[in-house]
């Protein structure tokens, strides 16, 4: 994590999302610009987090981690959200991963010094009601995804959304549970896409060949994603 002392930036984030109309009072200003590369975690599991982030550019992805010491891929940040939220309205919950795929830029409030105000804030606890909704609605369009589209058309949406500088390296056994197929299905059309020259494999991960491709074979999920998107948004 690296602190940005870049105000010019950092003005020029927050009014893209319209950072300030997020809270009733002018905390905003207060916000912290960061930057997470590639990798690196903002939250760590079952590690409570000092800020309350605000996920303005890249993407990131969300991990559980359960008893029997297996990491279950849960879901997917992409900007404008919160990041940190439920830790901050649930003190009894218990932080998830959530690891940086591209290089993501969050404006941060620490939770320690502004806690009880943003509590207090009801045109914050509005805002966080209202995504909270959505992120439910996403997960439920996923689940119906899962059923609806082919394993191609949703594995190629995958491989565009969790690639980095070109390359896609997820693991095989976690993808394979969050997309609800079995392990060998999964094996079976990566090798399909290899075939078809999608992607070239290398030695720990992907090279993808035929964007485009991935795209015409992805389009139907994505204008699906963008549909439920503006209807959220209505």
């Amino acid at each position: 994590m690296q602190k940005i002392d870049d105000s010019k930036l950092k003005h020029v984030l927050m009014a893209e999302c319209d950072y300030g109309s997020l809270f009733g009072s002018n905390i905003a200003k207060h916000a912290q610009l960061m930057k997470f590369s590639p990798q690196e975690y903002i939250v760590k599991n079952q590690v409570k987090p000092d800020y309350l982030f605000y996920l303005v550019r890249g993407k990131a992805k969300l991990y559980d981690f359960l008893a029997n010491g297996k990491d279950t891929l849960v879901d997917f940040f992409t900007p404008p959200c919160f990041v940190g939220e439920m830790e901050l309205m649930d003190t009894q919950s218990e932080p998830f991963s959530v690891q940086v795929i591209d290089d993501c830029y969050c404006l941060a409030l620490p939770v320690a010094k502004y806690k009880q105000q943003l509590l207090a804030d009801p045109v914050f606890l509005r805002n966080v009601c209202l995504y909270l909704a959505h992120k439910n609605a996403r997960n439920i369009k996923t689940a119906s995804q899962n059923q609806g589209f082919t394993l191609s058309q949703r594995l190629s949406a995958f491989i565009l959304l969790t690639s980095h500088d070109g390359r896609y390296h997820e693991k095989h056994t976690q993808v394979a549970e969050y997309l609800g197929v079995s392990y060998r299905h999964l094996l079976y059309v990566i090798a399909d896409f290899v075939k078809a020259g999608y992607l070239q494999k290398d030695q720990r991960s992907y090279r993808i060949k035929d964007e485009a491709g991935l795209q015409n074979l992805a389009w139907e999920v994505n204008l699906s994603n963008e549909w439920h998107e503006k209807a959220s948004d209505a």
